[in-house]
Formats: structure tokens, sequence, C-alpha cells
């Protein structure tokens, strides 16, 4: 514990140049004494800390007295500034670790380097979960990264989303991965690699029971072939849309890119009236019809058939609410 304090404390000198005894205190949170002792020993292991007197006065460090990381040049430095994510690390219980690290990176550089460094922490920010939705609550998040770090199996009561809705079982998690806001884990199982929504786990129960994840094993390379698996299975159907001239001019401010990857992929020139007809992958009658009714009349369906009906019962049901 103290040789941590006492690096935090030449971490601190050499990033901010010059600290008060209380100062040091308050962001370490320890006594005066503490601090007092502790740049003693310091100084007695041979780091040039001296103290300025008068009010303006404080710790610092011999000019030019710097620690190094090893390998970590100013590039390599600030590249890891923009990937910082203070939620997520929040959320996995890291809050501590990163700032440890955030501290130890700017050590590392010259003061010119510094301040560049600090300016693109202040000018990018990572803001996972999509707009209109909040990042979701995984009460287990922090047991389900523990079990990861430490290659533990964990047992769950695991909400799914077909019958039967609730169901037990025994993970061994790879990895996490965070989408849009939302957690998720990919676990082995006795029926093979799986992916779990965190948030969608009601119970957990951790073990003392070690796996042996495989060497070889590649999360993002499995998290992308599981979208790329996803992606084929949820487009099952195609529909014949005719899209009006003044939605076709609207549709870049309307997030509909479904719409715009299809008249993109179609290359379909627009009609004498300036509509466009496309063929638009659905995943059924039912879910697509719920999509495509909030854009009225400005977008028709020509086929299937199936969804012309279901379309015309949605708007029949509306009607009849307000007629």
């Amino acid at each position: 514990m103290r040789s941590s304090r006492l690096l935090q404390i030449l971490l601190l000198l050499q990033t901010r140049r010059q600290l008060t005894a209380r100062e040091l205190a308050d962001e370490l949170e320890v006594s005066l004494r503490t601090i007092y002792r502790d740049v003693e020993a310091l100084a007695a292991a041979g780091v040039p800390v001296y103290a300025d007197q008068g009010r303006a006065g404080g710790y610092r460090l011999v000019d030019g007295y710097r620690t190094k990381l090893t390998g970590l040049n100013e590039g390599e430095a600030a590249a890891l500034f923009l990937v910082g994510m203070p939620g997520p690390a929040a959320a996995l219980g890291l809050t501590e670790q990163t700032s440890a690290a955030e501290l130890k990176l700017l050590a590392a550089l010259a003061p010119d380097q510094r301040d560049r460094a600090g300016r693109l922490k202040n000018r990018f920010h990572l803001d996972m979960p999509a707009w209109y939705r909040d990042a979701e609550d995984s009460p287990y998040l922090s047991s389900v990264a523990s079990a990861v770090m430490e290659d533990r199996r964990i047992k769950v009561l695991y909400r799914r989303w077909e019958a039967p809705r609730e169901v037990e079982r025994t993970l061994e998690p790879y990895g996490l991965v965070l989408k849009n806001g939302s957690w998720y884990v990919v676990a082995a199982t006795r029926g093979g690699v799986r992916t779990y929504r965190v948030s969608n786990i009601l119970q957990l129960a951790p073990t003392d029971e070690a796996f042996t994840r495989p060497a070889d094993f590649d999360l993002a390379g499995f998290w992308q072939a599981h979208l790329d698996r996803f992606e084929r299975q949820r487009f099952v159907g195609e529909a014949l849309v005719r899209i009006s001239a003044g939605l076709v001019a609207r549709l870049s401010d309307l997030s509909a890119a479904p719409l715009l990857k299809a008249i993109a992929d179609t290359g379909a020139e627009p009609a004498v009236d300036g509509s466009i007809t496309v063929a638009l992958p659905i995943e059924s009658p039912g879910h697509a019809a719920q999509q495509l009714i909030r854009y009225g009349k400005a977008l028709e369906v020509l086929e299937p058939p199936e969804l012309r009906a279901e379309l015309k019962r949605l708007a029949e049901e509306v009607s009849g609410l307000y007629s």
C-alpha cells in the first residue's frame, strides 16, 4: 500500500509540478503526517524532491527530473487518451485503476506533450448509448467481469426471448462486449459458445470452479462473426417499396439508415415524379409494418401482399381509434 502511495506522490508532483502537503493529503485521502513521512522516504530513496517555502510554496521535483513508461511515445500516449471510457470503466469497477493509469500516462510525457494529451482528452468524448435510450442497468456486471478476469465459472438465472423465458445456465465467460450501451458476455456452455445480454441475468452465483479459456479464442473476431450471422438471420424477406420524392429528400434527417442503404444498394434512378422504387430487406411482414407505417403515404409498399395487408390492418386500427 505504501509503495503504491509513494509512486502516486511522485507521479502527481511530476504531472502537476507543485503541490502542498495539504493538497497531496486530500488527493490521496491520508493525513498530513503521512505525507510528511512519505516525502522524507522519497528523498531518502534518491528522488530529488524539495519544498518551496512561503504561502505559494509546496513540494516539487528538481526541474528536468522525470520517470518514464518504457516504450511509450507521445503518439501512443495520446491515442490511449482518445479511447478513454469513464462510464464503462466505472461500470466494471475500474475507476480507481483508470485514474491511476491516466496519471502514469501524463507523467510519462514532457510538459508540452502533456499539454497536447490534455487537449485531446478535453476535445474528444465517447458516448456509447444510442439516441433516445439510456445505458442499461446491469447489476451483475462487476461479478461477470470478475469471472472473466479470473477464468471462473458462474451459475446464472437468465431471461431469454423464447419459452421457457427463465433458464438456468452454467457459463464459462470468455469476455465482455459493450454495444450501444448494452453489455454482452461471450461464454461457453455445454451447447457451445454463446452470447448473453448481461442485463438479462436475473440471478448470479459465483463459483470456485476454474476453466481453461482457449488460447486461440479471438473475442473481437467472434463478435464480428456473431454480428454477421445475426444480420443474415434477421433479414429473411424482402419488400418492394416506392419512396416519394419528399421523403427521399428527408431521409438523411430521419435516421432512416435501412432505406438509405437500400437506395444505395439498388442504385435506382428516380422516376419522373422524383420517387424511387427499391428492394428493402425485412425481418417479417409484422415487424416491417410496425417500422414502415410511420412514413404514412410518403412510402408505399408494392410487394409482398402480406405486408400490404398488415399495413392496411394497422391503419384501420388507428383510424378506428380516432374516428
